[in-house]
């Protein structure tokens, strides 16, 4: 298994064992943080480019590769969201580095498998 069929699996999982407690705050959120992302004003690839540079500029590596597999999805080419790490890259200057790194390494994994 790859990383991102590893890291999308861990996700689904844990996220189901989440949301199967009864617990009203937590849903409410999860539900909060799909409706963001839903086509509005703006379309889901400008939203998740957003997405995608809040999380390295936050340095959350999971939120880091869930955005990056959105933005393949939504058809961002790899250039794209190279463009998008050096917006995040200057708005959250050489912390964010580390956090470039494994991006562009998870970004590789999606090229590979492409080709």
């Amino acid at each position: 298994m790859g990383k991102i069929e590893e890291f999308n699996e861990y996700r689904s999982r844990m996220n189901e064992r989440i949301l199967s407690s009864d617990n009203l705050v937590i849903k409410r959120f999860f539900n909060l943080d799909t409706n963001a992302y839903a086509p509005g004003r703006l379309d889901v690839r400008t939203k998740e480019m957003i997405g995608l540079a809040s999380s390295m500029v936050l340095r959350c590596d999971d939120c880091i590769k869930y955005h990056i597999g959105k933005c393949v999805e939504t058809g961002l080419s790899p250039e794209e969201i190279e463009e998008v790490f050096s917006i995040a890259l200057l708005v959250g200057g050489s912390i964010v580095i580390p956090h470039l790194r494994r991006a562009v390494e998870y970004l590789d994994e999606f090229k590979q498998q492409s080709s």
